[in-house]
């Protein structure tokens, strides 16, 4: 998570930063996939050995050695890996279906941006067509769908299984944190705080689900009420450190209090989880219930893979260069890397 905070790229900056690696890189196309689990480069280039520092060394300026979370790979094993990337063969949760929006995102981001080409124009169209064949002739999605359902998972086993008494608050009103309320109020919670810079998308959010919102300057007020707190501000600097929590304890009168950080930069100062009754979780945290959840889902891997190895050696027959005739040629064409940042 130290590396990966380091390396993250926010949405509205995918473009920007593809920009860049495509000018200072040497990347004949490129797109840029940055999710809370891992920052991708899909690119095209005639030779890759050499080029993975230059690459990332785009992304931060931070002084880090890299190179013992890189890996490349090149041609079919970075279609490969895309397509299972896409399928959400390779989240921590297996089979969720967040991933294959945030890819189909990057994709739209870069192409937007003028920085896709023939090859991964293709690779990119191929791959989301993938991702919805995997979940129709599958059963890899069934159960725990994402890291948000997984973070309200996490809540039911510290209360108990009942949060029919229990009051959320979710801590920026993104996507992540939507989802979040979403399974929340499914779980039958009796109230939701929703806090936001933005005001009017906190009361959006707020009113689709009966919950109250409030501005950003008031969750720590707010804290006071709540047992939860799911917290996903896309914010690049920590926003609740431990003296803020320390200060509202008293007023809790001894409650739990349980603090799900899923955002990437973290949202919340590690070592808040010292205070007494509080109870922090990140990302990385989660993945002792991920475990659990994906034990039914690795039965259908197999099936999964079978679908991505036919639909790999289809598309590299279509990327084979031929002459006028049709005929295939021998020389190769432009090799398409996968670089990768993963803590």
């Amino acid at each position: 998570m130290e590396v990966r905070e380091k390396l993250a790229v926010r949405p509205s900056a995918l473009s920007c930063c593809g920009c860049r690696l495509k000018l200072n890189a040497a990347l004949d196309e490129v797109v840029l996939l940055s999710t809370c689990n891992r920052v991708e480069v899909y690119g095209t280039t005639p030779w890759v050995a050499g080029k993975l520092h230059r690459i990332f060394q785009q992304l931060t300026s931070a002084d880090i050695d890299l190179t013992p979370y890189l890996y490349v790979k090149e041609g079919a094993a970075a279609v490969e890996h895309l397509f299972a990337v896409t399928g959400g063969l390779d989240s921590m949760v297996i089979g969720e279906t967040e991933i294959t929006g945030q890819v189909k995102n990057a994709y739209q981001a870069a192409q937007k941006a003028g920085l896709t080409g023939r090859v991964l124009n293709r690779l990119f169209q191929t791959a989301l067509q993938i991702g919805k064949e995997i979940r129709t002739r599958t059963a890899i999605g069934r159960g725990a769908t994402s890291v948000g359902s997984v973070a309200v998972e996490l809540a039911e086993k510290v209360f108990g299984g009942d949060l029919s008494d229990k009051t959320v608050m979710i801590l920026g009103a993104g996507k992540m944190g939507e989802a979040c309320v979403r399974h929340l109020a499914k779980r039958g919670t009796r109230s939701v705080l929703v806090a936001n810079r933005s005001l009017e998308r906190a009361e959006a959010l707020a009113a689709e689900f009966g919950g109250r919102a409030l501005g950003f300057d008031g969750r720590m007020a707010a804290l006071i009420e709540a047992d939860i707190l799911v917290s996903s501000t896309g914010s690049p600097t920590t926003v609740l450190h431990k003296g803020d929590i320390a200060a509202i304890l008293p007023a809790r009168g001894n409650r739990p209090l349980i603090l799900i950080d899923i955002a990437v930069p973290r949202d919340i100062a590690e070592d808040t989880q010292e205070l007494e009754n509080v109870y922090l979780y990140n990302i990385d945290h989660l993945e002792s219930i991920v475990h659990e959840n994906s034990k039914l889902r690795e039965q259908e891997l197999a099936r999964c893979q079978d679908i991505i190895t036919r639909r790999t050696a289809a598309l590299m027959k279509r990327f084979e260069p031929r002459d006028e005739a049709g005929r295939e040629l021998a020389a190769g064409w432009a090799m398409n890397g996968t670089m990768m940042a993963k803590a």
